[in-house]
């Protein structure tokens, strides 16, 4: 990649990028493919006053900018000829810009970017992936997983070359190009039309894809579509309780209740495990450390009972654990 440099650019020189993976997710549902620039904005601001994947959310960055009279982070662009530039990241902050021109045209004509006289799709790839999957302005779960099953899929870019771009992270790349794949094949199928596509449905979707719950969905006898229709008829609020799933369809009681009236009635029909007061009182270090001594302690024919049965309770709530940790480990790494 070669060498950006810093310049002060004219924004009716910068064209918005419609491909890009955020916007492109709200303007599939126009026909053509020039959308106007006043739908690239609704697109761009469509998630309101809340924050979307860690990043802050449009209406802050909105009353940031303005407060601080610009912008602290230069956009990324590349020349495309004519004196023109696309935007390759950074477009929220080009049509605010444009938006803030309209009544100040003397403050805002003007927005610092990072200009690469030439940048590859490959380069401005990994910028994207570097940037908006593991940087501090992360896009929303669905955009990721969108751009990372576009180039799995369609740039055809290696699946290794993929994780090594996004810190190694395998197992969750693989989910999320999962869920998406889940997502639009069934989903898709059980809503009315494109407008009642609700992304704020994926995390569902990715949680699918944990071990042993679509083999619970299919052994009780249903199918993904009928996970699709839960999902969009609300049975699986919170969404965290699709990992209840294999107990719930397992239990009579608990599946009619389900079915009936959704995971959260359902999820008060399960046993519940006998916590002592000591194991209550217990630290999460404490309980880290006794869970580990145990697992130790665990013979190994008992150990592939557990792993080979999906259904056994041991083994659900070893996966749940395991995905609960996982997800506080990285929330921990971020904070850091």
């Amino acid at each position: 990649m070669n060498k950006a440099v810093l310049k002060l650019l004219p924004i009716d020189k910068v064209q918005l990028d419609i491909n890009n993976p955020r916007i492109r997710r709200f303007l599939d549902m126009y026909e053509g493919d020039e959308p106007s620039a006043p739908q690239i904005f609704m697109a761009l601001g469509a998630g309101g006053d809340e924050s979307e994947g860690g990043g802050p959310s449009f209406e802050k960055l909105k009353q940031s900018i303005l407060t601080n009279g610009g912008i602290i982070h230069p956009i990324i662009v590349k020349k495309i000829g004519d004196g023109s530039f696309l935007c390759i990241e950074g477009n929220t902050r080009l049509a605010l810009y444009r938006s803030f021109a309209e009544d100040a045209p003397e403050n805002w004509s003007h927005i610092p970017a990072l200009v690469y006289d030439v940048l590859s799709d490959k380069e401005i790839d990994a910028v994207r992936l570097q940037i908006h999957l593991v940087g501090t302005r992360q896009w929303d779960p669905y955009s990721k997983a969108k751009y990372l099953h576009y180039l799995r899929t369609e740039e055809k870019l290696p699946f290794g070359e993929i994780v090594d771009y996004c810190g190694g992270r395998t197992r969750e790349i693989t989910e999320l190009i999962d869920a998406y794949s889940d997502m639009e094949k069934y989903y898709r199928l059980v809503i009315p039309d494109d407008s009642a596509f609700d992304v704020t449905r994926f995390s569902g979707f990715v949680e699918l894809q944990k071990s042993g719950i679509k083999e619970s969905i299919i052994s009780a006898g249903f199918e993904l579509s009928d996970f699709a229709r839960w999902i969009n008829d609300g049975k699986l609020t919170p969404l965290n309780l699709v990992r209840k799933l294999p107990a719930i369809l397992r239990k009579p009681e608990a599946r009619e209740a389900f079915l009936r009236d959704g995971a959260k009635q359902a999820e008060r029909l399960l046993d519940k495990p006998d916590l002592s007061k000591t194991l209550a009182e217990a630290t999460v270090g404490q309980l880290a450390q006794a869970l580990i001594q145990s697992i130790y302690g665990i013979k190994w024919f008992e150990a592939e009972r557990i792993k080979g049965i999906e259904s056994n309770e041991t083994g659900e709530a070893l996966i749940e654990l395991q995905s609960v940790l996982a997800q506080f480990l990285e929330t921990s790494e971020r904070a850091e």
